[in-house]
């Protein structure tokens, strides 16, 4: 049985106005068409839905029962075009954002009441990422948004730079270096280094290399890791310094310090990574959030 919204439309209004005369009033239409409707609606049931009397239309049992699910359906048809004018206007609906770790302290405690109040109604859903997950979190739509450092470099995925985290320097809190406030390359020479990941020339991996081989500075790389979080735990356990960003600070252990590096301004950039086929109205007040967190 084939039924529109239209026809249930047509029926709840001559059941509530009890007149077809009075319904085709209320619908802005000529009384025979809306009669015609009626008697093809009856066929399609099979059964009578109005008895028509000298004081106008009274429902029959068939029709009572028809008349409160006909409600309930042109009111959840209604809810839902609603919902879905919402979502697409960018009133409702859900956010996933991913985040690399080493950005949650500095970041999120400032991010999420930005994007609730820019957001409303949106429901929020994040998502913790490393360096090695990040790539696939985006292009297998498991996230919306991505806050990565660095940007995935990927065809398939649109960056927009929000910030840029500086480096600095990690060591434990007992190194003579942590007695500077900031600390001369020069005095890295031959120091154990824990590294970040080097899964192919990274933007973060190939910067920090650039910057010793500028200042001619040559380390012992004794250790990759795949998160910030991986490279303090090691710092702490005294294996050796680790160049991360500024946000490192927001979550570092007792016994580990960072310092500035004296004349460096290089910086890891962060992004906001999205797949180029993902349209919603959510990106843009995401990404001017990101910028104002980050600020």
């Amino acid at each position: 049985m084939s039924m529109d919204l239209k026809s249930l439309r047509y029926f709840v209004a001559v059941a509530e106005a009890r007149s077809v005369g009075k319904a085709a009033q209320r619908l802005h239409m000529a009384q025979p068409p809306l009669s015609v409707q009626i008697r093809n609606l009856e066929a399609q049931v099979g059964t009578p839905l109005f008895l028509r009397e000298s004081t106008g239309m009274r429902l029959t049992d068939a029709g009572s029962a028809l008349f409160a699910r006909a409600r309930e359906a042109l009111a959840l048809a209604h809810e839902g075009f609603e919902a879905a004018r919402a979502v697409g206007s960018g009133r409702r609906g859900r956010l996933t954002v991913g985040y690399m770790f080493s950005l949650g302290y500095a970041i999120l405690p400032k991010l999420v009441p930005l994007l609730h109040r820019t957001l409303p109604d949106v429901e929020l859903q994040f998502v913790e990422m490393s360096a090695a997950t990040c790539e696939a979190q985006v292009l297998q739509h498991k996230v919306t948004v991505g806050l990565c450092m660095p940007a995935i470099q990927r065809a398939e995925v649109a960056n927009t730079i929000v910030g840029t985290q500086p480096l600095r320097l990690a060591m434990p809190s007992r190194s003579p270096l942590a007695r500077l406030a900031s600390v001369p390359m020069e005095r890295l020479q031959g120091q154990k280094m824990i590294a970040l990941p080097s899964l192919r020339e990274d933007v973060d991996t190939s910067m920090v290399a650039a910057l010793f081989r500028r200042h001619q500075v040559t380390v012992q790389v004794v250790e990759r890791v795949e998160t910030v979080h991986a490279a303090l735990a090691l710092v702490l356990a005294g294996e050796g310094c680790a160049v991360v960003p500024a946000c490192a600070a927001a979550g570092l252990p007792p016994g580990v310090v960072v310092r500035k590096l004296t004349g460096v301004s290089e910086g890891f950039d962060v992004a906001v990574s999205r797949r180029h086929d993902v349209d919603s109205p959510f990106i843009e007040p995401f990404i001017a959030a990101a910028r104002q967190a980050l600020r």
